[in-house]
């Protein structure tokens, strides 16, 4: 059987786990995150596009920064439909 001592660090881990976890999720739902993935995004498709000699590469490279934006917009909908009818409680 565990003594006080030992159900408070328990305890305390579980609070570090869970706060991890929560700035986790802040972080994943962030618009900051996304902004930067649109970014990075819109870089390396530029340079690629550009490497493999495309016509207009940083004018190319909207379009997939765009289909990424698009997707994290919609994404959250589709979580929520999977959620409701895929998931058994």
């Amino acid at each position: 059987m565990k003594n006080i001592e030992e159900l408070e660090q328990e305890i305390i881990k579980i609070n570090n786990r869970n706060q991890k976890v929560e700035q986790d999720k802040a972080w994943e739902l962030s618009w900051f995150r996304r902004l930067l993935i649109i970014i990075f995004t819109y870089i390396a498709m530029g340079i690629y596009l550009g490497i493999i000699n495309i016509e207009k590469p940083w004018l190319n490279a909207i379009v997939p920064a765009i289909a990424f934006m698009l997707s994290t917009l919609t994404l959250p909908i589709f979580k929520q439909f999977w959620l409701k009818y895929f998931i058994k409680k």
